[in-house]
Formats: C-alpha cells, sequence, structure tokens
C-alpha cells in the first residue's frame, strides 16, 4: 500500500488494479528463458529462506504462467478523472453511513486499536470502504499464481520475487492456507488490501487467536491497519484534513503541498472553515490543498495527510480517503463537489505535458493524468506568465503555452 494502488471496490470491476508498485519501470521489455526452470531456481531461493517443501507443494504446484496477467501489468494505468467526479464516486453516503454503522459494531476493538496505535476509527474505515467496501471487493483472482507471474516477468521481477517469497511466508507461518489466497490480480491480500510483504511485516492478531487473518476477523483487519498506519509516521491525536473556504485574493503559489504554514498564517489571509467559522489561530502547520485549482473545494492538509501519499500516491485517491474519513468522523458533505470548473481532458492534458516537456520541464510520463510533476510544472509556468499560481491546468495555460503563443513573445 506504500506503493501506488487505486481502490480495488470499484475499480476491480473497471479493470483496474488495487496496487500499483511506484517508480521508473520499464513498460515494454523481453522475457529470457522458460518459467518452469525459473520456477525451479525459485523453489531453491524458497527452501534456502526456510519455506518447508510441504509449503511450496500446496503453493506453487500446478501454477503456470498466466500471458493476462503480463499483458493487464503492462497496460496499468490511471484514468484521467477530475477530483470532483472522482471523489463523488467514492466518497459515497452509503460508504459514510456503512464506516458508521462498522464503528459502532466493533466500538471497543476501534478504542482498543486508536489506544494502542493512535489511529481514530474514522480513518481505518474510510480506507477499508474504499478497499474493498468491508469485504465485498477484495478480488477474485488466485494471488500466488499472479505473483508468480509478475516474478518471472522482466519488467518488475525483483519487487515481486520478494512479494511471492512473502506470500510463502505467510502461509508457512500458518496465517492462512495456499487456497485462501485470492485477491487482485496484483497480488494483494485481504480487506484493506495489504501486499504480501506488509502483510507479513505488519498484520497483527488483534483477535487472539494465534493469527493475523485479514479476510475474515475484523478485528486484525482493524488492529493491522492501524499498525500498518503507525509504522508509516501516524501521529496521534492530530488532524489529517480539513475543508475550508478560501479568499479571491489569496497567494496562490502558497497552495502547495510542498509549503505548510501556522493556521494563524492562513488565518491572517482570510482562511475560515467550512463551517464559516475562524480558524484556530495557532501555530499548527498546514498546506493548502486545492485539488482543482482556486475555484475547486479547499482543504488545509496536516502531516497526516502526508500518510496518505504514503498509502496511494494518487492526489485523488489520497484526498478522496481523507475526505471520506472526515465525513465517517461527522463533518458537513463537501462544499463546491458540484461546481462546473473548467478542466482539460485527457488528450488536451497529454497536449500540455507535451508542451511542458518541451519547455524543459521534467513531467514524468506522457499520459494525461494530472500527477504531482505536472501540478509543479503547471504552477512553474503560471508563475512566469503571471497567471493565478494555483497549480491546476486551464485552456487558457494550455494556449499561453502554444508554439504560435511563444512565437509571438520573441
Amino acid at each position: 500500500m506504500r506503493l501506488q494502488r487505486l481502490c480495488a471496490g470499484l475499480l476491480l470491476g473497471l479493470g483496474l488494479t488495487a496496487a500499483m508498485p511506484a517508480g521508473a519501470q520499464e513498460t515494454s521489455c523481453t522475457n529470457r528463458g522458460s518459467f518452469p526452470a525459473w520456477m525451479a531456481d525459485f523453489r531453491r531461493e524458497a527452501l534456502q529462506n526456510g519455506i518447508s517443501e510441504r509449503t511450496l507443494a500446496s503453493a506453487l504446484d500446478g501454477i503456470t504462467l498466466d500471458q493476462r496477467i503480463i499483458r493487464r501489468d503492462r497496460r496499468q494505468g490511471f484514468f484521467a478523472q477530475s477530483f470532483n467526479d472522482f471523489s463523488k464516486k467514492l466518497a459515497t453516503n452509503h460508504r459514510v453511513q456503512a464506516g458508521r454503522k462498522k464503528i459502532a459494531a466493533h466500538r471497543r476493538t476501534f478504542d482498543r486499536a486508536e489506544q494502542k496505535y493512535g489511529v481514530p476509527a474514522e480513518v481505518i474505515t474510510a480506507f477499508w470502504a474504499l478497499e474493498s467496501d468491508f469485504g465485498a471487493g477484495m478480488g477474485d483472482y488466485p494471488v500466488l499464481q499472479a505473483l508468480a507471474t509478475l516474478a518471472y516477468d522482466c519488467r518488475r521481477h525483483e519487487l515481486f520475487r520478494a512479494e511471492l517469497l512473502s506470500a510463502l511466508k505467510i502461509i508457512e507461518r500458518g496465517d492462512l492456507r495456499a487456497s485462501e489466497m485470492v485477491g487482485s490480480w496484483a497480488g494483494e491480500l485481504g480487506q484493506t488490501q495489504f501486499l504480501p510483504t506488509h502483510y507479513l511485516n505488519h498484520a497483527v492478531d488483534f483477535d487472539g487467536d494465534g493469527h493475523a487473518n485479514l479476510f475474515k476477523s475484523d478485528a486484525d483487519i482493524i488492529g493491522s491497519t492501524a499498525a500498518y498506519l503507525k509504522h508509516l509516521g501516524w501521529r496521534a491525536g492530530e488532524p489529517w484534513l480539513q475543508e475550508v473556504v478560501v479568499t479571491r485574493d489569496l497567494p496562490w503559489q502558497e497552495a502547495d503541498l510542498a509549503i505548510k504554514h501556522p493556521r494563524s498564517k492562513w488565518a491572517g489571509w482570510g482562511i475560515r472553515l467550512a463551517s464559516g467559522k475562524p480558524l484556530p489561530n495557532d501555530g499548527l502547520g498546514a498546506s493548502l490543498l486545492l485539488p482543482m485549482g482556486r475555484h475547486g473545494p479547499a482543504f488545509l492538509a496536516y502531516d497526516n495527510f502526508d500518510i496518505y501519499l504514503e498509502w496511494n500516491q494518487s492526489l485523488n485517491y489520497a484526498t478522496t480517503a481523507a475526505y471520506l474519513a472526515t465525513r465517517i468522523g461527522g463533518a458537513a458533505p463537501m462544499q463546491g463537489q458540484d461546481r462546473d470548473i473548467p478542466g482539460l481532458s485527457g488528450e488536451q492534458t497529454k497536449e500540455l505535458q507535451r508542451r511542458l516537456a518541451n519547455r524543459g520541464f521534467d513531467i514524468g510520463k506522457i499520459d494525461g493524468i494530472l500527477g504531482a510533476k505536472t501540478r509543479a510544472a503547471v504552477k512553474a509556468m503560471q508563475l512566469e506568465l503571471n497567471l493565478p499560481a494555483d497549480s491546476y491546468p486551464t485552456a487558457e495555460l494550455l494556449r499561453r503555452l502554444s508554439p504560435r503563443e511563444a512565437s509571438g513573445r520573441n
């Protein structure tokens, strides 16, 4: 989950994966050597790492290479959606109510998890809702076959070789049987979709039965999710996201997750809580997050919001998960979610990325996705062109970056 991921419950049905390991990887490469020879070599490595012949037989006998997984992995990608559209689809009233019911049903377990790990119930339930709709959407693919295929494939073989070995260690430890490892085609397990390495290292036996089961035990799911969030750096007793209302004359270049100011400074610039009440006039640091620019919803993002980006590097996902947690905790519905905010289509965003890349910006892959690198380049160009630097691309910016406009300024 520290790796880039999409939310499983809804997105598995759209043909997308729940976990996308991040980093620069080749989208095309050539596999060399046979899968059976690779599997024989891997079995020898597993034996050297303490995996028994019995576990190897139960987990790997009959495993074959699945070319569908390789094709799916090579074409994986996040679909271009605005934050408003994304959050409306995922942070639904149904999930808010389901999260609250889950908390009421397991109040003592949630309290115990917060006392031990410092993570509030609404934060856990928001991830639980988005990742699998509380177990309804965990995926239906044989995880061991998926992991073996991805571990053999040349694109990310080292990462998935380690994940496959971790999956075997989970079986060897007795937490799960091989037959129970059914989940995402990218290898994630359980109701909050842990990669095997995270399952092995951070899943906890919170119900006291001697095993950590993130498929069937609500207590283990609650405790393990809290334990993993604490491992990522969750700060007990601190907020994570708070909706606010901005003024028209804000210094927009300050709206950046890389910039933090005390709440007193944001208050001095006229920012108020979404309810209209003033911000606390204190020194708690926060960034101003404008996922759709200065005309869209606005949030103060605190240190704990960084943990959401550790869980999932997609800004849309992270913001939606954090917002859903506030709603489960009692916050009012988001303001401005239904505003018609002009933006760029996926193809227009690709063209913008090409023009930014031609100007020397590192925007990563030209994919039509408004990621961190693209937003940073947009902000830099907005500053250069004396446009409001809210990091959100517009048709005006695209026009100003056209070759004709550029030649006209020379």
